[in-house]
């Protein structure tokens, strides 16, 4: 079982952040093992997804750089090029900086971005209100022909292409129906409008793939979606929820009790 963090200070749930997602992408390349690698200093997945999050590198120890990182570095390049990839991330691992990486990726032509806001609330003081929507009810897709509905409420929700539906479907049911990772679908008055995922790891309760359908949106359904989750993670002993906040969802995510403490920092390279 996931090590439950329950030291709440500011440091504490800034590394709750960063390893929720760290250990996100760790769980997408264990059940990728035809397209991922690792060893004791990287985790490198790729998914059919067009999706800088769906394909990237994960460095995992803080060392002096060597010719053997170059070399790791030029051959990822190339990996991801053969394989049409348009853009890849590299993310870092805590205790690993982006000072530690800096001058070995921008030589190979990476860039850096730090504009999406990493966001903690300590889930014994969730605001509970966004639960109460009428006419709303929230389920667990558990089986293939609700992760098919989960997958095209999440694509159409995003505006993503629909041939996202296909292989985001065959990836999803990769990743297996339940616990570290749990989707959750919201029927309004009968028809799914929205989605959400619950992953474990880091040892907090991390919300991810928060979406809702257009003509559904402004009515609280969306922070259901969020809340739902960490109430099930609360039950479960965790105390930290964490999330990567979108522009449209961060004051409802404040208003639910999240803060603000630090930006998720990546670095990428676009092979376009």
């Amino acid at each position: 079982m996931d090590h439950i963090q329950t030291n709440t200070s500011d440091e504490a749930l800034v590394a709750s952040i960063r390893l929720n997602m760290c250990d996100f992408f760790r769980y997408l390349g264990k059940f990728l093992p035809e397209s991922s690698f690792e060893n004791h200093k990287f985790v490198r997945w790729h998914t059919p997804l067009p999706h800088p999050w769906f394909n990237g590198v994960l460095a995992t120890a803080v060392n002096d750089h060597d010719e053997g990182d170059n070399a790791f570095i030029e051959e990822t390049i190339r990996y991801y090029r053969s394989r049409g990839v348009d853009v890849f991330t590299w993310w870092l691992e805590p205790p690993v900086t982006p000072s530690n990486w800096k001058q070995a990726l921008s030589e190979h032509g990476f860039g850096f971005l730090d504009d999406t806001p990493g966001m903690a609330v300590d889930l014994q003081a969730l605001d509970e209100s966004p639960k109460m929507v009428d006419g709303l009810e929230v389920r667990v897709a558990a089986d293939e022909e609700s992760l098919r509905t989960w997958v095209k409420v999440f694509v159409q929700g995003y505006g993503l292409p629909p041939e996202w539906e296909s292989p985001m479907h065959d990836l999803w049911l990769k990743l297996g129906p339940d616990l570290p990772m749990r989707n959750y679908l919201g029927y309004w008055h009968g028809e799914p409008v929205s989605n959400s995922t619950l992953f474990l790891g880091g040892g907090a309760a991390g919300i991810y793939c928060v979406a809702t359908l257009r003509e559904a949106r402004g009515k609280g359904i969306g922070a259901a979606l969020t809340l739902q989750p960490l109430l099930e993670a609360r039950d479960m002993g965790y105390r930290i929820g964490v999330l990567q906040s979108s522009e449209m969802g961060f004051n409802v995510y404040k208003r639910m009790g999240f803060r603000h403490l630090c930006q998720i920092e990546n670095f990428y390279m676009s092979l376009k």
